[in-house]
């Protein structure tokens, strides 16, 4: 393992982020020493994966959106040129709601990346699916590249060494499966499958993860909310119930039951 001096921050909302879970994952999954591969089949904007204090020998992330994928790839490849890009983005409701409107498929990797940025720091709770832009009375706007730059600048370093795809959980999963790979798990919750964008997860995949999960020559750790659908369908596993707090509804932050699913007792 090999400690990390400076680390990165998620650089932009992400519904089902892991701010207020992440030091107790991350805790669990540094002190694991025996795995030399790490691996994340739902990274989003990486909450748990850019908390982490020392990072093994080899590092995969993947996420089936591909807004998610091109941003990290763009920054991993692009950045100096992707800044210059977004020293001309401004935050305005128009804005917004007109790149809501643009179709991504027409944009190139840069624009397109420019464009999913601004709208998850713009967009309420950090919304991916019927995204609305998001006020407050008590802070500046939400997209300034004067504070943003610094952690953009330091995922472009905590990105170097690592390999980004975009393919299903399955083929990712079956890919890097090894007795020495540790997975970390974040999936769409139960019942928030649509939350994410339409076609890629539905309530069906749970039986599939299920499945695979319980086949594999690795470790892996998962978050999900509490629900009886859930201990039900990973009922062969290890579980541990966890409280956290919901900060996206309107009403206010709100206390909520999670479990830990794994196929291992943490020491």
């Amino acid at each position: 393992m090999t400690p990390i001096s400076q680390t990165a921050r998620p650089i932009a909302p992400w519904i089902g982020g892991k701010r207020n879970l992440a030091k107790r994952i991350c805790a669990i999954i540094d002190a694991d020493q025996a795995h030399k591969t790490y691996a994340e089949p739902f990274v989003g904007m990486g909450g748990v994966f850019l908390r982490r204090t020392s990072r093994p020998r080899a590092e995969f992330i993947n996420d089936r959106s591909r807004d998610v994928y091109n941003l990290f790839r763009v920054l991993q490849e692009h950045y100096v040129a992707f800044l210059d890009l977004l020293r001309f983005q401004i935050t305005t409701q128009a804005n917004f709601e007109r790149l809501v409107q643009v179709d991504p498929v027409t944009l190139t990797d840069m624009q397109r990346a420019a464009r999913f940025l601004f709208l998850q720091r713009a967009a309420f709770g950090g919304k991916v699916s019927g995204r609305t832009f998001g006020l407050s009375r008590d802070r500046p706007a939400r997209f300034n590249l004067t504070t943003l730059e610094p952690d953009l600048e330091a995922l472009h370093s905590r990105l170097s060494g690592v390999c980004v795809t975009c393919l299903d959980f399955t083929d990712f999963i079956r890919r890097i499966d090894h007795k020495e790979t540790l997975f970390y798990l974040d999936p769409p919750y139960w019942g928030c499958e649509g939350y994410y964008g339409r076609a890629l997860f539905s309530r069906e995949r749970f039986e599939d993860m299920a499945t695979q999960l319980g086949t594999l020559k690795g470790r892996f750790i998962m978050s999900l909310n509490d629900t009886p659908g859930v201990r039900e369908v990973f009922r062969g596993f290890e579980i541990k119930e966890i409280s956290t707090v919901y900060t996206a509804a309107s009403s206010g932050p709100k206390a909520a039951a999670e479990v830990l699913i794994m196929n291992f007792k943490p020491g």
